[in-house]
């Protein structure tokens, strides 16, 4: 299981707790195969709703303006599409999870789990009009992967410290 008190690279308890059901308060560890050079990592507990990935935009933009990464563009958009997914196909809570190394950045949402039906854009559009974020993803970060614990799932990528131009 991933999900456990963590500790900030200051060796002080996270301040922003996650509340999972019937669980009391927990807050997201690093994923497995993080790396262990973490400089900085920041939490942000999300409201599952349809503007959660435009909240998680922001927060990704401000957190990573104010550690200058140069590839900001990217790690957005691979928020945007995890944060958007977890919306569209899982259940609350929601979080987003974004650490600095000095090999790069790592995106991760977790969320509770498989919902048991498609959320309100899907059903509302036409197959060709969705299902291609995780492909992106794919395409944008060195590695991804999800792991699945007992309050639901963490999805995570990890990406390169400047822009992927080569692929």
């Amino acid at each position: 299981m991933y999900i456990g008190n963590r500790l900030s690279s200051q060796g002080t308890s996270v301040s922003k707790a996650l509340s999972w059901p019937d669980s009391g308060e927990r807050a997201i560890s690093p994923s497995p195969g993080s790396a262990g050079d973490t400089l900085a990592s920041t939490d942000y507990p999300l409201d599952h709703c349809p503007e959660a990935p435009a909240v998680a935009r922001a927060l990704a933009h401000r957190t990573l303006k104010d550690w200058g990464a140069e590839n900001a563009d990217t790690v957005i958009l691979v928020v945007s599409e995890l944060v958007t997914n977890a919306v569209e196909h899982a259940l609350p809570p929601l979080a987003l999870r974004l650490e600095q190394a000095a090999a790069g950045l790592r995106v991760s949402v977790t969320d509770g789990g498989p919902a048991p039906q498609e959320g309100s854009w899907i059903a509302s559009c036409a197959p060709e009009e969705h299902g291609r974020g995780l492909l992106i993803v794919g395409v944008l970060a060195e590695a991804r992967g999800t792991y699945r614990h007992a309050h639901g799932a963490t999805h995570w990528a990890s990406l390169p410290r400047g822009d992927r131009t080569d692929r």
